[in-house]
């Protein structure tokens, strides 16, 4: 269990026994409309997430009170103007209320004092009304244009304590948006992705519970990625068993991407196609197909679900990034500049760096509360740290640590978060640190190909290669399109399991090598007492770094045991390196 402040939103539909019995099927389809067309929707675009579904209610949570609040006048004001040309016994209409408090967090439910306060602050609210609690009033009081009105103390049901609580007036309220030409604060404005059921094409309907399971395991494993927003379960599964215009659907649901697939089986074998649709451009992103023999169907379904989840963020990023080209860097929005600052950041260059730190701090400057930046920009600084791009050292770890600190107190469930807090601590040489933050963002997200890459590199760091290759190899597997430096990944884990042969296949997929990957090839060569490749090797490394010396790169390293290092120690010297510097510092004294 895990506890965090958090708003929520309870609402309750009024009259829905009366309405449920003079027309089941009517207020049912009504609803779903509802929901489909408003309600989801808006959920979505104030960043909010549901917790749970009643047949006539729901519960929300948010990270932000006034997103909750704005989320609420939305559905309000709008319900009324649907509801202005229907009978007064066939409106559906609903009580909202808004809380902040500690929330604790179990098995995809809420729980505690939180939650309940807002159930019972719903239950006396107006009819298409919203009632707050005084904790909520006093976050929106100058963050938004809405009137409040202040109703007293009321005693709530099993609350010991009187609750301050406010009505918030719908007349006057008006939410207007941030202004486009203005760097004011602008909410994240994150990918958001359905993922329709997947259709059953074996003519054998007791593979329907696969086909159902699957999406909806995917629905899951793609909801753990923070940089991404997925629209519920619930609001998908309308779609189910019918017809699909793409643009109709998106439209609807307020998905820039659509997911959807077909499981097929014939005889011992599954087949499972799946598409990444641009619902926007009505265009084809991706797809793929997984054949598989059936012969543990949940072990298949496992093994799909992790291949799409970690293949399709990435999928999804690339077109994302595609459209960046073509936007106007005064126009980006805070989840724009984290994306350009995270593509220059993997180029790996100064002058990248500097250029992913001006946009990064762009958008921690547009939003605040955006923990993935403030991760995002600790990671940008860490690049800058290690590397020694940076004058004063000692400042910019002061940052890196802030900014951890910042992003771990505003999302402690963002695999990102962790992960870099691990990348850090790894370089700081804390690797028990590391290793708590890792294991931390593998529970998190354990199909997210950076996560599952780290945690080869980390075990290699603690001794334990064998095991490294394998998860390595597990995030390569994962994603296909991976970044091509999970070879030097593979390279130097299989260089401390004393695999020298596969360590040179691995540095070989590489595009370049620089001075780093060139000294572990080296190395390897040198204990397989191939001279010639490996003083190859070494005078690349001069090349590329001039000032080379064993002690010094050593001390980049992060092995956890001595031998580990004094492994790569010797093989430098069987490679000539030293002799290499010996002569160079001799020409150097000349």
């Amino acid at each position: 269990m895990k506890q965090r402040l958090a708003a929520v939103l309870a609402a309750d539909m009024a009259g829905y026994s009366r309405l449920m019995e003079a027309d089941e099927a009517g207020t049912l389809a009504r609803l779903r409309t509802h929901r489909i067309e408003l309600i989801d929707p808006a959920i979505a675009k104030n960043e909010g997430r549901i917790i749970k579904t009643t047949g006539d209610g729901m519960l929300v949570e948010f990270q932000s009170v006034t997103d909750a609040v704005k989320c609420a006048v939305e559905i309000q004001q709008r319900m009324k103007r649907r509801n202005s040309d229907v009978p007064q016994d066939r409106r559906i209409e609903f009580r909202i209320g808004v809380n902040l408090g500690d929330i604790i967090f179990d098995d995809g439910d809420i729980f505690g004092d939180g939650v309940n306060i807002a159930a019972r602050v719903e239950q006396l609210a107006d009819v298409g009304g919203i009632c707050i609690t005084a904790a909520v009033a006093t976050q929106i009081a100058d963050r938004l244009e809405v009137p409040i009105e202040h109703l007293g103390e009321k005693m709530l049901k099993n609350i010991s304590r009187p609750v301050h609580l406010y009505r918030v007036g719908l007349e006057e309220a008006v939410l207007q948006p941030a202004s486009e030409g203005k760097d004011t604060k602008r909410a994240v404005s994150k990918p958001t992705i359905v993922v329709l059921p997947f259709d059953n094409m074996s003519g054998d309907p007791e593979q329907e519970f696969f086909a159902d399971g699957l999406t909806e395991d995917i629905i899951t494993a793609l909801s753990r990625r923070h940089e991404l927003f997925v629209i519920s379960r619930n609001s998908s599964f309308v779609y189910k068993n019918q017809p699909v215009n793409v643009r109709e659907v998106a439209e609807k649901l307020g998905a820039q991407y659509l997911v959807e697939g077909s499981v097929r089986k014939n005889a011992d074998r599954v087949r499972v196609t799946v598409q990444l649709i641009d619902a926007i451009n009505d265009a084809h992103i991706w797809a793929d197909k997984y054949d598989r023999k059936l012969d543990d169907i949940f072990a298949i379904q496992d093994e799909v679900t992790a291949a799409i989840a970690a293949t399709l963020p990435g999928r999804v990023e690339a077109a994302q990034r595609d459209q960046l080209a073509r936007t106007k860097p005064a126009n980006m929005a805070a989840y724009e500049c984290a994306l350009a600052a995270k593509v220059l950041h993997h180029r790996g260059t100064v002058a990248d760096n500097e250029q992913a730190q001006t946009l990064i701090e762009r958008a921690v400057a547009l939003d605040p509360g955006y923990a993935h930046a403030h991760a995002w920009r600790a990671c940008i600084l860490g690049q800058a740290w290690v590397h020694g791009w940076c004058e004063d050292k000692d400042t910019v770890w002061s940052n890196i640590v802030a900014e951890l600190e910042r992003a771990l107190a505003l999302d402690d469930n963002d695999a990102d978060v962790h992960r870099i807090l691990a990348a850090v601590n790894v370089n700081n040489n804390e690797l028990t640190t590391a290793r708590y933050h890792q294991e931390r963002a593998l529970s998190l997200n354990p199909n997210y190909d950076l996560v599952v890459v780290q945690q080869g590199e980390l075990l290699t760091w603690l001794g334990r290669p064998d095991e490294g290759v394998e998860w390595i190899r597990k995030a390569m597997r994962l994603n296909p399109h991976h970044p091509e430096r999970f070879w030097s990944h593979l390279g130097k884990a299989y260089f401390a399991a004393r695999q020298y042969g596969d360590a040179i296949e691995a540095f070989m997929h590489l595009s370049a090598m620089d001075d780093v990957q060139h000294a572990f090839a080296a190395a390897c060569y040198g204990w397989l007492g191939d001279d010639i490749a490996a003083a190859a090797h070494i005078k690349k490394v001069k090349a590329l770094n001039p000032d080379f010396d064993i002690e010094v790169f050593l001390a980049t390293l992060h092995y956890a045991k001595e031998s580990d290092a004094q492994h790569i120690r010797e093989g430098l010297v069987k490679a000539g390196a030293g002799d290499c510097l010996a002569e160079t510092n001799d020409l150097a004294a000349q």
